[in-house]
């Protein structure tokens, strides 16, 4: 066999793989690649998956109109992503999403977008914008912010659920990808898919033998989540959320539910399409924050390393420092 037949049979390959890749898929996808089972037979999720990227949840203003990136252009966007959030290259000004208070060492956004290209996380609505609040959403979004710039610290209830380490958007759910600490790991048991998540280490246990969501009194800051099984897809729809996560990114640049509200309904849907990648997918449907349903969609990669503990202490120690200030502030006006 020829070196020239190998170097077609290669270019060939190449190009199949560019064009999958390009509409929304991978070549074990696009092969109907079939996943393990666990002893009771269900598809096999279980592993530690990391969803970081630089690809945004919305897509930018300066890339309207433009779902998809050449590989020319997603070059260029994953440069000037890293120069524009490196604190070491650009000082204070850095573009970073916890207000530069670290540099790149301590960062895990990953290196590049998506490997579909596509320039935001939301897929529907078509132009990658989360849809606006409804105007009575707008109104209560506008009053809480009001209300915290004149009360930012009378009382821990005051601050950020982020800094106090009670909910990070890393746990959502949605679960959405941040500066670092992207990582889950799933474990799977008969009755039950819990996905442990690396951030403020939450723990999502996730009933799957079809009983019924916990009373609409019940509230729980990660909702009442319950899973099925559509072929080799879980589906999990939450509800009782309550209506305090909604600043769960407040005084973060990073993703926010911005106004959701306990009507909250949220469908995830998590397919392992080949031995490396699981696809998770979701739609928030919470038809009294916003004008209509909306979905996002993020390829979560498989990790050799274990997940790690991360211990969150900002609202053990910080809390004090943060009360005390605010304190002495009053007392210089």
């Amino acid at each position: 066999m020829s070196r020239r037949f190998l170097a077609s049979i290669s270019a060939l390959a190449s190009l199949l793989l560019a064009g999958s890749q390009v509409a929304g898929q991978t070549p074990s996808s696009a092969a109907k690649w079939t996943p393990p089972r666990t002893p009771d037979g269900q598809p096999d999720l279980q592993g530690v998956w990391t969803s970081s990227t630089l690809t945004p949840l919305e897509r930018p203003p300066e890339l309207a109109g433009k779902q998809v990136l050449t590989p020319a252009e997603a070059a260029a966007y994953e440069k000037q992503l890293l120069e524009r959030g490196n604190r070491d290259i650009r000082g204070e000004s850095a573009d970073v999403d916890v207000a530069g208070a670290y540099n790149e060492l301590w960062f895990d956004r990953g290196k590049k977008v998506v490997g579909s290209r596509r320039t935001s996380l939301v897929v529907d609505p078509p132009d990658g914008r989360v849809p606006p609040l409804t105007p009575e959403a707008q109104k209560k979004v506008d009053a809480a912010r009001a209300y915290a710039k004149l009360h930012p610290a009378d009382g821990p209830e005051d601050r950020p659920l982020a800094e106090r380490c009670l909910l990070w958007p890393t746990a959502g759910p949605p679960m959405l990808p941040g500066p670092y600490n992207n990582n889950y790991q799933i474990v799977q048991a008969p009755g039950y898919v819990i996905i442990v998540v690396e951030m403020i280490h939450d723990a999502r246990i996730i009933p799957i033998d079809g009983r019924p969501h916990l009373p609409q009194s019940i509230r729980q800051w990660l909702g009442d989540p319950r899973g099925h099984w559509e072929g080799n897809t879980l589906v999990v729809e939450t509800t009782n959320f309550t209506s305090k996560t909604s600043d769960v990114g407040a005084g973060l640049r990073g993703p926010t539910f911005r106004g959701s509200d306990d009507k909250l309904r949220l469908i995830e849907r998590f397919t392992r399409v080949d031995s490396n990648t699981l696809r998770y997918q979701f739609t928030v449907d919470d038809p009294t924050a916003f004008t209509k349903p909306w979905s996002a969609e993020i390829p979560m990669t498989k990790m050799q390393s274990p997940l790690l503990e991360y211990a969150c202490h900002e609202g053990n120690y910080a809390m004090t420092g943060v009360l005390a200030g605010a304190r002495a502030e009053e007392k210089k006006k």
